[in-house]
């Protein structure tokens, strides 16, 4: 199998667990932190998780900058999440 190949079906099982799985419970968090709710130990592990696969995509995105776009959205919606988080625990 030759890496581009291989890169796709990466991607299309990386955006289909995003669709599926990531995004839902972002969206999620982001309502509960919006609302000044404090983020559980469950969320803050999610959070973390979440974190750490971005760092494991970055060789991928490098070879294919046309997601660049979505990956940008989406760390700035875990931004978001986070900051509000953030916010809430000070209050």
């Amino acid at each position: 199998m030759n890496e581009k190949s291989q890169d796709e079906g990466i991607i299309t099982v990386l955006l289909q667990r995003f669709k599926t799985q990531n995004l839902p419970r972002l969206l999620m968090l982001k309502e509960k932190v919006d609302h000044g709710k404090p983020l559980d130990d469950l969320d803050m592990r999610f959070m973390k998780e979440v974190f750490a696969n971005f760092g494991q995509i970055q060789p991928l995105l490098e070879r294919h900058p046309e997601y660049e776009d979505l990956v940008i959205k989406a760390v700035q919606l875990y931004k978001d999440i986070s900051d509000n988080a953030l916010g809430n625990e000070q209050d």
